[in-house]
């Protein structure tokens, strides 16, 4: 578990863009499970990785076409709301950062942590952005 001091600043990179953050399963179930499009990302501490998925969620929304809803859960910390949210990525393995977009319930577009990784905000945005227009 990382320490509430560390992660604030993700945080709040993702919450001062509009995304709710949840905390217990049934949060996310509920949030999910819903008429409309959701946009769930999986916030993590690596700088590897996480320091180009947060711009590039951010980026995404920029679009035209957005998800109805954005929300987002923090690995290594938020412990039940990632598990409840991974568990409705499968057939994906967990990763952290990863994004995913629903669509009436159901997983329409995954973007995973070798999807990111290495790669600049930009493309990731791009990447979500068709997903987007496409499904929501």
């Amino acid at each position: 578990m990382y320490p509430a001091e560390l992660v604030k600043p993700m945080r709040e990179d993702l919450a001062s863009a509009g995304f709710e953050e949840l905390y217990t399963a049934e949060a996310v179930e509920n949030a999910i499970n819903q008429d409309g499009t959701v946009l769930v990302v999986v916030n993590s501490v690596c700088g590897c990785a996480a320091a180009n998925a947060r711009p590039a969620a951010k980026q995404s929304l920029q679009n035209p076409k957005k998800p109805d809803r954005l929300i987002t859960v923090f690995a290594g910390v938020d412990r039940e709301a990632v598990d409840a949210a991974r568990s409705m990525m499968v057939p994906f393995p967990p990763s952290s950062p990863s994004m995913a977009l629903f669509r009436d319930g159901e997983l329409v577009h995954m973007i995973e942590r070798h999807h990111i990784e290495g790669r600049p905000a930009e493309m990731i945005a791009d990447n979500l952005v068709q997903a987007y227009d496409e499904f929501c």
